[in-house]
């Protein structure tokens, strides 16, 4: 494939919140071995109930149904990328999908992403990118995060990006980045609240109005996750065996695990920060504008600044680096880290479809 220097991108991301999907529309420019990057236009559609449930419980379900789930979202991730073409009145070269999360366990040498990517390819008339991280899990990696090489790339200004979706990941370092993730974030702290007839804790409010339980947070900080060097990543199910059990119980006022939870999630970020003397970090993701969470991390890591970015880069970060992950993909660049995954070499990820 010939390298191509300016390309417009639409990058796709689900994230294991739930919330929905986000769609970024970027445009890259490189000259002079400089990367010039614009945001041309950016939205999130939410899943509906009917998606929701079914992408929650898929990997408890049959393999005819996880096949056929993973068809039938490719071409609805493919219908919501002409819809927004045409709603943005765009031209663009390639998309690129990171797909929804299903089953992660690198150990195993497992790591699936459904959204068929020839599905999205024939629903939308554009070539595609995904399947972004089944190379590094092949190479020995953990095939997550894949955002690092973004933030160094994209977002370098700041010592360490963190991300607060489902899983809270973070990234530093300049010459070679390190990155893993942290602990559960959104993932624990909707479920929760859902519990109390809400989707999600707005602000925080909800965890704010809590006490901490100690033995609950005793009981998670003790988990043996936490112990392990980097690299290392999540998945839903490490959640649901580990981390869900523990707060869950029924024994305790939502609200006060809420509180409990937050602040496990904000001493576990504070703790990497402050080893790792961090003086800025840059805090995006959907648990970014939780503000109860963010006025504890900052309490908490005194000798850092910790920043909040703009609602964009705030909500549509990670469908940006997507985004770059395929303009990467595309001209030959290495868009995986093995300082970061642990696999045996950097390594260019992602398959093609559509291609003409």
């Amino acid at each position: 494939m010939q390298r191509q220097k300016d390309l417009t991108i639409i990058g796709l991301m689900s994230g294991t919140s739930l919330d929905g999907v986000d769609l970024a529309c970027c445009r890259f420019v490189e000259a002079d071995g400089v990367l010039d990057w614009t945001l041309l236009a950016a939205d999130t559609i939410p899943y509906d109930e009917g998606w929701r449930k079914r992408l929650s419980e898929l990997e408890n379900t049959s393999a005819y149904e996880y096949a056929l789930a993973n068809v039938e979202l490719g071409h609805y991730l493919g219908r919501l990328v002409r819809e927004f073409v045409v709603k943005h009145n765009l031209k663009v070269d390639f998309v690129a999908s990171h797909g929804h999360t299903i089953f992660h366990q690198p150990h195993l040498g497992l790591t699936t992403q459904i959204g068929d990517g020839d599905s999205i390819a024939a629903e939308c008339g554009l070539p595609v990118v995904f399947n972004f991280r089944t190379l590094d899990v092949a190479l020995g990696g953990q095939g997550a995060p894949l955002v690092p090489i973004g933030d160094r790339l994209l977002f370098g200004d700041s010592d360490a990006c963190l991300n607060l979706g489902g899983i809270a990941n973070i990234s530093y370092g300049s010459d070679s980045r390190i990155a893993f993730d942290i602990c559960p974030c959104n993932m624990a702290l909707n479920m929760l609240a859902q519990k109390v007839g809400l989707a999600y804790d707005k602000g925080g409010e909800v965890a704010r109005s809590g006490s901490v339980v100690e033995a609950l947070l005793s009981r998670m900080n003790e988990l043996e996750y936490y112990r392990r060097p980097s690299p290392k990543s999540l998945g839903k199910e490490w959640f649901v065996s580990e981390f869900r059990p523990i707060v869950d119980c029924g024994e305790y006022r939502v609200q006060d695990v809420l509180r409990t939870v937050a602040e496990h999630i904000s001493q576990q970020i504070a703790n990497v920060v402050n080893d790792n003397a961090i003086r800025s970090l840059l805090v995006t993701g959907g648990g970014a504008k939780n503000s109860f969470l963010i006025e504890r991390l900052r309490r908490l890591t005194p000798k850092c600044e910790v920043t909040v970015p703009s609602e964009d880069i705030i909500d549509y970060k990670e469908a940006i680096i997507f985004a770059l992950l395929g303009y990467l993909r595309l001209n030959g660049k290495t868009n995986c880290l093995k300082s970061v995954t642990g696999a045996s070499h950097d390594n260019v990820g992602g398959n093609l479809s559509g291609l003409v």
